[in-house]
């Protein structure tokens, strides 16, 4: 840290109350992390806090800070706790002292080649180097798994169309790092990286990370698992990818139990050896069956009479299980006694929950895929149940669908004109984006109850989140500028209704458009073909939005004003999909991300707007989720890509400078970047580069718009921008829509930088002016851009600088002037469609995100000065 805090003396804070994500608290107390914002000035770096339930009880929290302001007070906070039940529906957090107080148990032991980490009821020990991620998996001192490892699948080629069979190989984890990031007392996070290597030890590849979450006396371990691909998309296919376990059986095959959770709260349970056929096996005058389907522990075979015995050792031993989740519609389960005998069905459904349990009935592991069916091709697995040391397998990508294809839709470049993309050789590669999973690891001394499996499965799913009120959020600006949703007038009642209707569409559209699978949950389409009744998924870059006049913001400033939970699950879907798949982190595009496509790394376009922090900022503060973090600070110097792969390469000439950027998307979302970074670490580096840009336009006659098509020199050496001649006079539509004005709003509550609210403030009130205007600043008679719904949040920021009526006036007409009821459905089926549909025949996820967000935003700026009459609202 290189900034110091003015205020000597911790103030005390209002009481701020937290509930959980759907306002449902956990039954029991469980581990969870969260982000809550403070305004500046108001809580100290190491400022003491007490987090408190509905009797008062002071409850374990450990935290540490996300941001700072720049006075070096804390702007995020990172919390954990352990907390549920009754008394935890609603929390509060306060800097009042209470004296009933429950510590943190967690430990963890640096030894010569592990860490152990201990819960106080659950022990593991992760080896600093080899195979295994976990190790050692104990519950009160019995051991219920090991040997935990990563598995890849590979073939030097797709799926055999012509009948040869590809060349398959096995990789497996090889750790090169393990960091303890956190040490407790309440949470633990270790990060453990590395690379697959190959059974012949002739190749690594496919860098991972991995992070394991614990928490004080909390028997489960929530996984985060990231992988890259590094490998040629022409001959690396993927067959499977998955993570291991061993678990001992030590119990007579009776007792030995396998269990799948299958749709919501549907579980599939089968002992190993079923106690059931022609003839009913007693204990004395009772039936055993019901008991042993229940796991209930029963004698072992020699304690029944002779005729018992000779039941049991006839019936037979199932060895092997697998669920396979190959759609987002079906899941079949089958079994089998060996490997030289068939796999028989063993039942089957749609939408299988992700967890897989396998144990006898002193203890087992039980492990759960969050999004499973979601994220197809997927399966659970157990291996070897028969033996001493059953195989838990969770494939994230499943071995028993067609291979991991990514290489691009066509061999055949497509242009702008005809297709809206910008097919370059060499450009169109997967190598390079990620893929994260979430798990969650589920020892148990006993075979779980149903009941238990069940929640379990929710659990991982939906995992508990506590969040702040949206009140609270606003109250002290958290991401800038947005409003509460309010319905006091005619007007804003309108715009709320369709506000609401656009979140519910596209919340419906996932479900029925199928947007599911392993690279593409959590992504929307780009643009409709009301033709076809389907979105434009075949045709360049009017396909997934990758993206595209962020939809993502507009689903975070959505849950923001909400505190919906199905709205945080689909925004954090997106931002997943969107900061993983979307974005390359290796190789000669690192940095960078990929514009709009049929494949999301398909277009040619590789630029900063994509891959920008300012995207992933929303997740990382409400969460903490530590890879949002790394993928954060990945890009803090993705400046460097530009000079590598120019963002202007097609339009402009070399110039003398290293490489082109536009004030926007460019320029600003590497603002983005470093502001991010700045209140992360409170490094004044990376407000030099923000000031050395803003200081580069401050010398130039037209500011922001000192350039044709708001093209500029830039120098990644020195952050500088130059103008290219010195006439130019020019912008660019993007610099507003690809998250400009939400960084350019949020910045100017943090910089104290008189040239940035000077040149901020002129590019909001300048855009889309009359050309007489423009002559009047600048001398010059021309048109910067045209005004529309999309830039009114502009002239309302303006007006709402200069406490200017006429502004807000021009800002409203603006937007209600491109304004319709644009988000009314109709019902298409029969003969026309595949299946019957809701559809809007307009419908596009740009004006979509933009209209929603002009909207959220001009409400609080200037929803004072809105209208009152207006045919939109008044019919």
């Amino acid at each position: 840290m290189s900034i110091t805090v003015k205020s000597a003396e911790a103030q005390k804070i209002e009481p701020i109350t937290l509930k959980w994500l759907g306002g449902k608290a956990p039954q029991n107390p469980i581990g969870v992390s969260w982000g809550v914002p403070f305004g500046k000035g108001q809580v100290k770096p190491g400022q003491s806090l007490t987090l408190s339930n509905l009797k008062g009880e002071k409850l374990p929290l450990q935290s540490w800070t996300l941001a700072y302001w720049p006075d070096g007070s804390v702007k995020w906070l990172g919390l954990a706790t352990v907390a549920g039940g009754e008394s935890a529906k609603t929390l509060q957090l306060s800097s009042d002292n209470l004296k009933k107080s429950v510590d943190g148990t967690l430990k963890i032991a640096e030894k010569k080649n592990i860490f152990e980490i201990n819960t106080g009821i659950l022990t593991c020990q992760i080896p600093k180097k080899g195979t295994f991620i976990l190790d050692s998996l104990k519950l009160n001192g019995k051991l219920v798994a090991n040997a935990g490892r990563l598995t890849v699948i590979s073939q030097d080629g797709p799926d055999a169309e012509d009948f040869n069979s590809p060349v398959k190989q096995l990789s497996q984890s090889e750790i090169t790092s393990v960091k303890i990031e956190q040490s407790g007392p309440v949470r633990a996070v270790v990060h453990i990286e590395g690379m697959h290597r190959t059974e012949t030890g002739n190749k690594s590849w496919l860098p991972f990370h991995v992070r394991l979450y614990f928490y004080a006396g909390q028997e489960h371990i929530r996984m985060v698992h990231s992988f890259i691909f590094d490998g040629d998309d022409q001959k690396d296919f993927i067959r499977g990818l998955g993570v291991f376990f061993n678990v001992p059986m030590k119990e007579q095959m009776h007792n030995r139990h396998v269990r799948f959770s299958g749709q919501e709260d549907g579980i599939w349970a089968e002992p190993v050896k079923v106690l059931t056929g022609r003839r009913v096996l007693k204990k004395g005058d009772r039936p055993v069956y019901e008991d042993q389907f229940l796991g209930k522990p029963l004698p072992n075979q020699e304690e029944f009479d002779e005729k018992g015995q000779n039941l049991i050792k006839d019936w037979a031993n199932w060895n092997d299980y697998k669920l396979m989740q190959n759609s987002a519609d079906g899941f079949t389960i089958q079994k089998r006694t060996n490997s030289k005998s068939a796999w028989i069905d063993a039942g089957g459904g749609k939408r299988a929950s992700g967890l897989g349990f396998v144990g006898d009935i002193s203890g087992g592991l039980g492990i759960a895929v969050k999004n499973f069916w979601k994220s197809y091709p997927a399966a659970l697995e157990i291996r070897n149940a028969t033996s001493s040391n059953a195989e838990l397998r969770a494939w994230l990508w499943s071995p028993y669908a067609e291979a991991m294809d990514l290489r691009h839709y066509d061999t055949t470049a497509h242009g702008l004109e005809a297709s809206y993309e910008d097919v370059q050789k060499g450009f169109s590669t997967a190598n390079g984006v990620a893929r994260t999973s979430e798990l969650m690891l589920f020892p148990s001394r006993e075979v779980p109850s149903h009941e238990l499996l069940a929640q379990q499965a929710q659990f991982s799913n939906q995992p508990p989140l506590l969040a702040c009120t949206p009140e609270y959020l606003h109250s002290v600006s958290a991401f800038g500028i947005w409003s509460l949703p309010d319905r006091s007038t005619a007007g804003k009642r309108w715009i709320e209704g369709e506000l609401d209707k656009a979140i519910s569409f596209y919340q419906k559209e996932v479900e029925q458009r199928h947007w599911y699978g392993f690279w593409n949950y959590g992504d929307v389409m780009h643009t409709y073909d009301s033709v076809r009744h389907t979105w434009r998924y075949d045709v360049g870059g009017f396909a997934w939005a990758n993206t595209e006049l962020v939809p993502d913001m507009w689903l975070w400033y959505s849950y923001l004003r909400s505190g919906d939970a199905d709205i945080f699950r689909m925004a954090e879907a997106m931002t997943r999909h969107t900061s993983e798949v979307d974005v390359y982190h290796l190789g000669k595009f690192a940095g960078l991300g990929s514009r709009h496509n049929v494949r999301h790394w398909g277009c040619g376009s590789k630029e900063v707007r994509i891959s920008q922090a300012a995207l992933k900022r929303f997740y990382y503060y409400l969460t903490t989720d530590e890879r949002t973090g790394d993928l954060m600070e990945e890009v803090a110097n993705a400046d460097d890509a530009l000079e590598k792969t120019d963002p202007l390469r097609l339009i402009l000439p070399p110039s003398k400078y290293p490489t082109h950027a536009r004030v926007g998307p460019d320029w600003i979302a590497l603002v983005g970047n470093w502001m991010t970074q700045w209140e992360r670490t409170g490094e004044k580096k990376w407000l030099d580069k923000i000031n050395a840009g803003i200081g580069s336009f401050a010398t130039m006659p037209y500011g922001f718009y000192s350039g044709v098509a708001g093209a500029f020199g830039y120098d990644p050496k020195d952050s500088k921008m130059y103008q290219l001649n010195p006439g130019d006079l020019g912008v660019s539509h993007l610099t507003t829509l690809m998250g400009g004005a939400e960084i350019g709003f949020e910045l100017s509550k943090s910089i104290d930088n008189p040239d940035w609210q000077k040149l901020w403030l002129q590019y909001c009130e300048l855009y889309g002016a009359p050309k007489e205007e423009v002559k009047r600043v600048f001398g010059k008679e021309q048109q910067l851009e045209t005004p529309g719904t999309h830039f009114s949040r502009l002239p309302a920021y303006a007006s709402y600088v200069k406490k200017d009526k006429k502004l807000a006036e021009k800002a409203w007409n603006q937007f209600l002037k491109g304004s319709v009821k644009q988000f009314e459905t109709k019902k298409i089926e029969g003969s026309q469609v595949l299946n019957p549909i809701q559809e809007i025949p307009a419908i596009s996820t740009n004006n979509t995100a933009q209209w929603c967000l002009n909207a959220i935003e001009l409400l609080e700026l200037i929803g004072k000065d809105m209208p009152e009459n207006n045919p939109l609202w008044n019919k």
